[in-house]
């Protein structure tokens, strides 16, 4: 059985997150998304509320499941729940150039394959970052973020 790993903040999940993961669910039997918290960054929602957002927005996928990185390496992680691929989506070159030493020390700390997908032309300009800012700021997302996660969006700003 192939496994791969679908890591991310997820702060909040988006359209352009979910294109890409539906795609590793095509290429893959079991794709995990894990839900990665770093304690230097601010979120806007705790770990409990992106992973409900996930499970909600990811649904209609039945070999998807969502579990918390927590603390540890992305390698041990694959590791231990079997991986033999992490899936990346990349907007840009920019993307590329930051995954790629990551991608090359998972290979060296697990012996896991990074598999890279390019996004979908209508998504390549999303981040959650700018969602966010754009929401806060009174702006239309609902093109780019499953229902749960506009309606949460407005409710918090």
């Amino acid at each position: 059985m192939s496994r791969a790993v679908c890591p991310g903040s997820f702060d909040p999940i988006h359209n352009g997150h979910i294109e890409i993961i539906s795609r590793a669910a095509r290429l893959f039997d079991d794709v995990i998304v894990a839900v990665s918290t770093n304690y230097a960054k601010k979120y806007r929602f705790d770990t409990e509320e992106r992973m409900d957002f996930c499970t909600r927005s990811l649904a209609h996928l039945p070999n998807v499941r969502m579990l918390p990185l927590g603390d540890g390496l992305l390698a041990d992680f694959c590791a231990e729940h079997g991986a033999n691929a992490l899936v990346k989506g990349l907007r840009s070159g920019l993307d590329f150039d930051y995954e790629l030493p990551m991608s090359t020390m998972n290979r060296h700390l697990a012996d896991v394959d990074t598999v890279f997908l390019p996004t979908a032309t209508e998504f390549a300009h999303v981040s959650s970052s700018l969602l966010k800012e754009v929401a806060s700021l009174g702006g239309d997302i609902g093109p780019f973020v499953p229902d749960v996660v506009r309606e949460r969006l407005v409710q918090r700003d």
